[in-house]
């Protein structure tokens, strides 16, 4: 089975002399992970000569230091190697979720050109780590994935229509949770749709190392000099956090940043990480990737909804298969913020969702 992967790469130019950062990225990370140019160098698969090249070229380019070195202190990165990180992470956080959907497109599209594996497991869902994790187990056992990243309601929409085989969406646990799920049921049916649950994940707000700023709750976010980002109109996890402040008699208006838009955990993760904001909100797990401390205040179960005539399908049954496993189970009880005490479940609508749905 064909796999096509793309990777964010990006490039600066100052005058028309362009400085390509993939190289140089992977270098500082290094550095800044092992201390040395030498074992950096050798981590990355570059020689010393060729990675004190790689950075002199760099510092050419900025007219700045981009290393710091003392006796007996190894050596560190300049305040401008550290963003030039932060931007590198930024970059990989925001994109590298469209860039798998399109990965999966393409796959698709070039298995029917070469008429291999004309039958694929269409997974449409909001952007999680759970679900990621899955996909990398599917892909690991052969199974031909279509993967589109769609916000939750698009999600479930795009099953009523038969686009999709599996549609993955969030819903809080308990007072919103019969408000976030009529957004769903308008396109799920108790009487032709069943559920699997994928896992519990807590959310929460992200902030710095240490709190600077003593942010404790949601009021906090309205106080002057908070930085606030936000996530994309229409995902699930914005849609909660207004749920939330609305509850809490909270205007968006008096947040500031709030009509900022990251398409990912991890791209709020990153841009709070790099210090151009100072809070934000998502799963756990995003924050404990970026180094970032987290304040919990609500969990919510994830799952995949799809129609009771496929559970048959081999297929879907490969994928149900794979979420029982104990090694997947294993996989996502290790994210921070996720609980993978019923992961593989089998449930109707109604026993889900206990005197919400008959």
């Amino acid at each position: 089975m064909l796999k096509v992967k793309i990777k964010p790469q990006w490039e600066i130019t100052r005058s028309g002399v362009g400085l390509e950062c993939a190289a140089l990225m992977k270098l500082l990370n290094s550095i800044q992970l092992v201390g040395s140019i030498a074992q950096a160098a050798r981590e990355v698969g570059l020689s010393y000569r060729y990675a004190w090249g790689l950075l002199r070229e760099g510092e050419v380019f900025f007219g700045h230091t981009l290393l710091e070195k003392g006796r007996g202190r190894g050596t560190n990165l300049t305040p401008l190697a550290k963003k030039l990180i932060w931007a590198d992470r930024r970059v990989s956080a925001r994109l590298s979720p469209l860039l798998e959907s399109l990965s999966s497109e393409l796959e698709h599209e070039l298995a029917q050109a070469l008429a291999q594996h004309a039958r694929t497991i269409r997974l449409h869902a909001s952007h999680g780590f759970a679900v990621a994790a899955l996909l990398t187990q599917l892909n690991q056992a052969g199974l031909p994935v279509e993967l589109s990243y769609r916000n939750s309601t698009d999600a479930v929409a795009a099953l009523s229509r038969r686009e999709c085989d599996l549609a993955g969406f969030q819903v809080p646990m308990g007072e919103f949770e019969s408000i976030a799920l009529a957004q769903y049921t308008p396109w799920l049916s108790p009487k032709t749709h069943c559920l699997i649950h994928l896992a519990v994940r807590q959310q929460g707000l992200f902030v710095l190392p240490g709190n600077p700023k003593n942010i404790t709750n949601l009021h906090d976010l309205t106080l002057p000099g908070i930085r606030f980002v936000n996530r994309q109109v229409g995902s699930g996890t914005r849609k909660l956090l207004e749920l939330m402040l609305q509850n809490s008699a909270i205007e968006v208006s008096d947040i500031h940043g709030f009509d900022s838009a990251e398409f990912t955990h991890s791209a709020v993760a990153a841009y709070i990480a790099s210090d151009m904001a100072d809070v934000g909100f998502g799963v756990k797990t995003a924050a404990q990737r970026f180094g970032l401390d987290f304040i919990p205040l609500m969990k919510e179960r994830y799952f995949f909804a799809l129609p009771l005539d496929a559970m048959d399908d081999p297929f879907i049954q490969q994928v149900i298969r794979t979420l029982q496993s104990a090694s997947f189970r294993d996989v996502v009880e290790d994210l921070a913020g996720y609980d993978a005490s019923d992961t593989g479940v089998i449930q109707s609508m109604s026993e889900a969702f206990t005197d919400l749905i008959r």
